[in-house]
């Protein structure tokens, strides 16, 4: 049944349990002035069933309103909000189906208790109007919370990229070159691959890709590196190999028109990176680096010069692998960007496995830690001469809490954005499980950091780094002691 026959039958419902408590009748008191059963008439107040003609009329003439009243698909302002969501595309376009939710389990929430519901929907328009909420935050928070569920890692797509190897021959073992996944788009799936239109147009700088679908064709930006260009061949190999039809055209991409096209994204990139950064390989060379009696950079940076990815690939392979292979769950995934001599740090990519670690992205214009290694090692390239990324290691201690993460950063300028510097990190929940499965990790090996949210939230005194007062904090603070001393003035008088 589809969800605009639903609503239909939803709305008629909520409008005749509405005239109906108005006239203070129970269903039993309408059943008798209607001649409908007590239990047809619940039903269609769940919005289960919907009256024929005659029946209709009855219930009109029972409860002394219009016909057309009835029929009609306008809610007062009490539960316009709840009509407003039914009748747009917003239940089709929440991804519920994803989150093992049924549209009908929906409708019988807001059929049972149409008043609370109204007043959650209304709160979180409000609250979306507030922080400027858009379409595109909504799907790509949807996105964020199914990584989140499944720990970031799919069994089905790492199994995809296995087989596909199979069949075109492709040892994952090996580093994976461009000219081999060009061979198979342009031999197996007929793809012409251009590398001169997007030069033709200027206002497009910063657009690494299009793909024609009725030609098969794909526009390359003849900029970009080696590791880019194979990961836009492994993306466009998964479309063809999973035959996924609903996909973004561009890349990075423009707009969409569905959840589909941007979760279809999400696993053609998980597929490239899968493809690139194979499982068996990066767990072998994780295990092996996890075993070092002492940190050693080096080591790491070739793990992640073995294979043809950037860095943010590398650090989000990650959060695929640690969780499943290692049992490290309590991790997150950061990626900053920063305009040069900008006072403005903004945190445009995020995901935090098993729970909401902190830190995360906020909307109220507050000022982000500088402390974080993940400005730290902005504020490094930006003082370097920028030919080469810098790396950045911390073990960060938020101030008033308990928790402490390793935190790995790296930071190089964005190939395509003239003075745009950005960087990635992954921090580690520190906890005793996590120093038994790596054995450098000790107490001396990394310089400590005590940290903050943001400047206005945060309570370290004399901060060198700060770049506004805490002004959040402060009023908070006054509001705490204004209600302890309320509460001392009414327990004195009790």
């Amino acid at each position: 049944m589809t969800i605009e026959d639903e609503y239909i039958r939803l709305i008629f419902g909520l409008k005749l349990k509405q005239i109906r408590t108005e006239k203070n009748l129970s269903l039993f008191g309408l059943a008798k002035l209607s001649g409908l059963s007590k239990s047809y008439l619940n039903e269609i107040e769940k919005g289960k069933k919907y009256p024929k003609t005659d029946k209709i009329l009855l219930l009109s003439e029972s409860l002394e309103v219009s016909y057309d009243n009835l029929v009609s698909l306008k809610l007062d302002k009490n539960l316009a909000p709840i009509g407003e969501i039914l009748q747009s595309k917003i239940l089709k376009e929440i991804p519920l189906e994803l989150f093992g939710i049924k549209e009908n389990n929906l409708i019988d929430i807001i059929a049972n208790a149409p008043a609370k519901v109204n007043a959650f929907i209304s709160t979180v328009i409000k609250i979306a109007q507030n922080y400027n909420l858009t379409r595109e935050s909504f799907f790509l928070a949807s996105l964020r919370s199914y990584q989140e569920a499944h720990n970031n890692y799919f069994e089905d797509i790492e199994n995809d990229v296995e087989k596909f190897a199979k069949s075109y021959h492709i040892n994952l073992s090996k580093r994976i070159k461009s000219e081999d996944l060009e061979e198979i788009l342009i031999e197996e799936f007929n793809y012409k691959i251009n590398t001169n239109e997007l030069t033709k147009h200027k206002h497009l700088e910063g657009l690494r890709n299009i793909y024609i679908p009725t030609k098969k064709l794909l526009f390359i930006d003849p900029k970009i590196s080696e590791e880019q260009k194979t990961f836009i061949y492994a993306k466009e190999l998964a479309y063809n190999f999973l035959k996924i039809d609903q996909r973004l055209y561009t890349f990075p991409w423009i707009n969409f028109e569905n959840f589909d096209q941007v979760l279809n994204n999400f696993i053609a990139s998980y597929f490239a990176g899968a493809l690139i950064i194979p499982r068996k390989n990066l767990t072998e060379k994780l295990s092996n680096f996890f075993e070092l009696e002492e940190w050693n950079s080096l080591k790491l940076h070739q793990i992640i010069k073995g294979f043809n990815c950037s860095q943010e690939t590398f650090y989000q392979r990650l959060t695929n692998i640690l969780p499943k292979y290692f049992n490290i769950k309590n991790l997150f995934f950061l990626r900053f960007t920063h305009l040069e001599n900008s006072a403005e740090y903004r945190l445009n990519k995020e995901l935090h496995i098993t729970q909401q670690q902190t830190p995360h992205a906020n909307r109220n214009n507050e000022h982000y830690c500088r402390r974080w290694a993940s400005i730290k090692t902005i504020k490094a390239l930006e003082n370097s001469n920028k030919d080469r990324s810098t790396f950045g290691v911390q073990i960060s201690s938020y101030v008033n809490q308990k928790n402490e993460y390793l935190v790995l950063s790296s930071a190089a300028q964005d190939p395509f954005k003239k003075n745009i510097s950005r960087s990635v990190s992954l921090g580690l929940l520190l906890t005793p499980q996590l120093k038994k499965k790596i054995n450098f990790l000790n107490d001396t090996t990394f310089p400590k950091q005590t940290v903050g949210v943001t400047c206005e939230t945060c309570s370290v005194k004399n901060c060198e780094d700060r770049v506004a007062s805490p002004s959040r904090l402060l009023k908070k603070e006054k509001y705490e002691e204004i209600a302890k001393t309320v509460d001392e003035i009414i327990k004195s008088y009790s």
